[in-house]
């Protein structure tokens, strides 16, 4: 099913077209006659035809090849939106979004500003939509104006704009905006939509999907206006920035729970099945659990379980196979790990807005970043987080527990910009993998374990497309369904053929419906797992967190721990979440060993604290409070 690990690596808004707005909402009666869409993969396929190399998409002498695409992808969505019932708000303000995209790409000023509002309106976040579609609306306001001085006019609209945001709610936004001010270059930008989707329109031919189609029209904002006006924009939202500096309330310190090693508590086994782990860390601390029927190095399976020198835990490569190495492989670039480890903290600073040496060298690197060269800096990149995030993810686990033993599973993600293509086999050994790994539990005594990673049924249709396999759209679709059910009927069997193990897994950072999506494992329903979503210092949902199916909300926003080699940064991302919440299940674990699942995710989530927002209600993850609960219960007990 070819997992994703979920965390924030690169919150580049490289589709910051996507900042338009909404076609008209069809009358009632209109709707109820039309299909429902309750699911994504329901959704009609389209295809289009690129003659051309994908970034001479943008050259001037290529302007009407782009328009007629975007006039082609224009009426698909007009036409899905009038003849579908598309129960998914997401999809629609992605479907607007599109639209307003093409607006602006024609010059449609006003038509961006009427359909703006009812984009917002079908948002949920706060924050997201006070800050939707601010650039956009500044130069459309300035061009419906004919102003003499267009760059002056868009800035002051700008600035008008941004004063009157109640910073507190938004900064975090400002902040990730201001951001991508630094980080995207033209060459930046084209150099990703080359290395994504030049080798996909080589090997189909020139015939696209809708997601790429979508993606290459969108584009064209951040070409023709975003990177142009950056400069200016970085200014304006810098000087915003410095002039309020509202620091946010830490609502997690008062809430932590801190067990020592005499506390009248027991050692709970738990597990971390992410990208592998620096397991040496967490030895210094005599935090690993350890299989003392196996002998360490000697090349053999001395327990006859299966596995070779598993003593802290287990291993499988990319293809699901078997290995022995708890930590994902960082291959020819070891030698770049220390360069690697400050481009990814300067990479969290720039977003975070802190100006540290780290961020300084990032932005000098990016501004001189060739085009063709962002294939290789961003597959770096990317293989570095898988090389960090299991072992950033176990230390959030395990701090401040002495009782918690870790047992590493490690799975193996693909970094690359094309992915390996999917298979039938290859998903029966993904199957088998986690059936396997399920038993491996269960036989070892595992009470909790976190799954900070995840995918869709919609992920395995674009790998089959990205290597022009699986025949037609429609016949694609249908293989995509066919690989798909195979690695969701295993993992559905792993967690609920497991009952006294709490599987607690990330949300996802798509802010998209998990559930429409059929976005695997969060989106799932057991009595045994628990999906977190992601949410500020201060408790505030995250731009990103996604939704649909989120039990409960934890910090994952700039979450310090430790990476390979034992330094430390700061990560974001439903990742960082969700082991906040695995922190916490072992620690109540190990206060009171008899605990069930039903009991442990009651005593979670009854403590939570409700937190009311505009259109929902959702709980904070309050250690504290849980603790307490706990210790009331086993008082009453006694």
């Amino acid at each position: 099913m070819a997992p994703k690990i979920i965390c924030s690596w690169l919150m580049l808004v490289v589709g910051l077209a996507w900042v338009s707005s909404a076609s008209p909402a069809a009358p009632a009666a209109q709707t109820a006659a039309k299909p429902v869409i309750e699911k994504k993969d329901d959704l009609p396929r389209h295809s289009y035809r690129l003659e051309i190399p994908v970034v001479d998409l943008y050259l001037p002498e290529h302007r009407s090849t782009l328009l007629s695409l975007a006039e082609q992808v224009r009426k698909d969505i007009e036409g899905d939106v009038a003849s579908y019932d598309i129960r998914d708000d997401n999809t629609l303000r992605d479907f607007y979004g599109l639209l307003g995209s093409i607006a602006l790409l024609e010059e449609r000023w006003q038509d961006y500003l009427d359909l703006l509002e009812q984009r917002r309106a079908l948002e949920t976040k706060e924050a997201n939509r006070l800050t939707m579609g601010i650039y956009g609306e500044a130069l459309a306001n300035a061009k419906l104006a004919q102003a003499p001085d267009l760059s002056a006019t868009v800035r002051s609209n700008l600035e008008t704009r941004l004063a009157g945001l109640p910073f507190a709610v938004v900064q975090d936004n400002l902040k990730s905006t201001k951001g991508s001010t630094e980080i995207l270059t033209r060459a930046f930008v084209l150099g990703n939509l080359d290395s994504s989707y030049q080798p996909i329109v080589d090997k189909t031919g020139g015939e696209i999907s809708y997601d790429i189609a979508s993606s290459l029209v969108g584009s064209a904002f951040t070409l023709d206006y975003f990177i142009p006006d950056a400069a200016m924009i970085n200014e304006v939202y810098a000087a915003v920035i410095a002039a309020n500096q509202v620091a946010k309330e830490d609502i997690w310190e008062a809430r932590k729970v801190q067990l020592v090693a005499d506390s009248d508590a027991t050692p709970v086994v738990v597990a971390v099945w992410d990208s592998g782990v620096d397991a040496d860390i967490f030895a210094r601390n005599g935090q690993l659990w350890t299989n003392t029927r196996e002998i360490p190095g000697n090349r053999l399976d001395d327990d006859n379980n299966g596995y070779v020198d598993d003593v802290h835990g287990v291993a499988y490569d990319l293809h699901s196979n078997k290995t022995d190495s708890l930590l994902y492989p960082i291959g020819d670039l070891g030698g770049d790990e220390q360069r690697l480890q400050k481009q990814m903290k300067g990479l969290g600073d720039i977003i975070s807005n802190v100006d540290s040496p780290e961020a300084v060298d990032l932005r000098k690197r990016l501004s001189q970043l060739p085009q063709e060269e962002v294939e290789g800096f961003l597959e770096s990149i990317n293989l570095y987080g898988s090389y960090a995030h299991g072992t950033h993810v176990a230390g959030i686990a395990l701090e401040s527990n002495p009782f918690a033993r870790l047992l590493v599973a490690r799975m193996t993600y693909d970094y690359r910009q094309i992915p390996e293509e999917p298979t039938i086999e290859l998903a029966r050994a993904e199957a088998r993998m986690y059936r396997d790994l399920a038993a491996y539990y269960r036989a070892n005594g595992v009470r909790a374990v976190n799954m900070s990673w995840g995918g869709s049924l919609r992920s395995i249709e674009e790998a089959l497309e990205a290597h022009n396999a699986g025949g037609t759209p429609e016949e694609r679709k249908a293989l995509a369904r066919q690989i798909y059910t195979i690695g969701d009927k295993a993992l559905r069997e792993a967690i609920s053929g497991s009952p006294d193990i709490l599987f607690i897994t990330s949300a996802g950072n798509s802010d998209n419906d998990v559930k429409f999506d059929e976005f695997y494992p969060s989106s799932y329903e057991y009595p045994n797992l628990l999906s977190v979503g992601a949410v500020d210092a201060a408790g505030d949902e995250t731009s990103f967190t996604s939704l649909g199916k989120v039990d409960i909300y934890a910090n994952g926003f700039e979450v310090d721990s430790f990476v390979p080699g034992g330094d430390r940064i700061r990560f974001s991302g439903t990742s960082m979440a969700s082991p906040q919440v695995l922190n916490l299940a072992s620690k109540l674990l190990a206060l009171d060993s008899e605990l069930s699942v039903e009991e442990l995710r009651e005593v979670i989530l009854d403590a939570a604290d409700e937190k009311a927002l505009e259109s929902r209600t959702i709980r904070l993850m309050n250690p504290g409070a849980s603790v307490a609960l706990l210790k009331r219960r086993l008082a009453a007990d006694r």
